[in-house]
This record gives structure tokens, sequence and C-alpha cells, in this order.
């Protein structure tokens, strides 16, 4: 079986494929100095806690976050006694290599998510990932990842909120009642869903007036659902995305030997 690791900025994802549907899915937050002993701990307590009963044989990494891969590489040799894959790495191929300025080094997470969009739905895609940044991925006709656009985060974006003006407190993420807020909690979280709500709309009119073509807008990442509540933002929303597409690079690795 394969353990597909997505590692974020904030968040670290483990998911078992039996090579038809994922049937674990793991979740805790990512730290850079945690040993490949600690991922093995816990991941084998949460495994045997919902009692299931997996032979790995493979592993692939997507990380946004350089330092946690080390010790990543070294609990998939260690605990399953395979050489993992790393997205981004010269080892592991893409179905589509990205078409972008040279030099550039286009994050995993992005390739990913190019990959197992167009997977799902062929090319002219805008991927919309509300992660810790957000950010907007398009994929060509062909299945190339071309570019896209990079915007901070929500929650990011409410942190800076609070931790800049003294007077402004945390707070989470909502659809508001009303777009004029009538208290200092009701004003942030209505300048917040509203100005992504506006941001999302006119980032995917401008990307998609510059290709002169109709694109498949694809929404991912926890917060998507939220926004599309109120709007027609997306096409399609994608709650597993990016492990999707971990699967096909995978696949696509494993037909090439």
């Amino acid at each position: 079986m394969l353990l597909a690791i997505d590692c974020g900025n904030t968040n670290t994802v483990f998911a078992i494929w039996d090579g038809t549907e994922f049937i674990c899915t793991l979740r805790t937050s990512t730290h850079h100095a945690r040993t490949a002993d600690a991922y093995f701990t816990w991941y084998s307590t949460l495994v045997k806690h919902y009692g299931i009963e997996v032979d790995i044989t493979d592993v692939i990494i997507s990380s946004t976050v350089p330092r946690v891969v080390f010790n990543l590489r070294v609990f998939a040799d260690r605990f399953f006694g395979c050489r993992p894959l790393v997205v981004g790495k010269p080892e592991c191929a893409l179905p589509h290599e990205p078409k972008v300025d040279e030099g550039t080094i286009v994050g995993p997470d992005r390739l990913v998510n190019a990959a197992g969009a167009f997977d799902r739905h062929g090319g002219d895609l805008i991927v919309v990932d509300f992660g810790t940044a957000t950010t907007f991925d398009v994929v060509s006709k062909d299945g190339n990842y071309i570019g896209g656009v990079i915007a901070p985060g929500v929650n990011l974006s409410l942190e800076a909120l609070h931790m800049a003006a003294a007077a402004l407190p945390h707070v989470d993420i909502s659809k508001p009642q009303n777009v004029i807020g009538t208290n200092t909690v009701a004003c942030m979280q209505s300048g917040v869903f509203w100005g992504y709500i506006g941001l999302v709309k006119e980032i995917c009119d401008r990307i998609k007036a510059e290709r002169e073509r109709e694109m498949t807008v694809i929404g991912t990442g926890g917060l998507a659902p939220l926004f599309a509540e109120t709007e027609e933002l997306f096409d399609v929303i994608e709650d597993d995305l990016t492990m999707h597409g971990l699967t096909v690079i995978h696949e696509y690795n494993k037909a090439l030997g």
C-alpha cells in the first residue's frame, strides 16, 4: 500500500491509499524538529487506535517545508524499508512538466495540485487552494502548470491584524450575518470574509481574461466550502485534491519503472 504524505507550513497529513481509495487519513501539526521515531510513534498509535492493518510498501512526500524532508525520508526507510519519492526532486518525474521562467522553483504542493486536478478534470483549470497562503494554480489544456498567484492566507491575515493592532482581538473566520459589522469582531470577520470573496472572484476573472478562454475553477483546502456557501466561486470543490495528486504522481513513476 501507498503512504502519501503532504507536509504544509501548518499541518502535515498522512493518508493510506490501497489502490482504490484512501482508507485512513491522519493529521498533525508541522514541526521541523520532529524525528523519524516521533513520526512513527504518532502514526502507529493512531493506526492501531483505528484498528487498521496495513502493509506500507511505498511512500511519496510533498513538502513545502524543506527541513522536515530528511526526517520523513528516515521514517520511510527505517520503518517501511523503502526509499520515498519526494515531489520536486530530480528522481521524481511529473506527468506534465511545469512551464515557468527558467530557474523558477515551483512549490511541490502546487505541482501536486496541478497533477491531481488535471487527472480529474482535464485542462484549462484554476486551482484555488486555501492554505497558509491562498494560492491560484493555472493548468494549461495539456496539463502543464503554467504559473499562478500567491496571496496571504485567510488565517494569516486575521493573525496579522491581531498582532499588528493592539486593540484588535484574535477572531476565527466565519460568514458574517451582515456586511456592516456592529462590533469589532463582526467588522473583522466581514472584512476578511467578503475581502477574500472579492479577491478570489477578481483574480479568477482576470486569469480567464488573460488566457482568453473559459476555465474550470476548483476550490480546495479547509476553507473552500465556507466561501462557496455564499457565492458561486468554484465549479467544483475537491477536499482531497492534494492527496489524489500524490497518487497520480506515484502511479506515473511506478509505470516508468
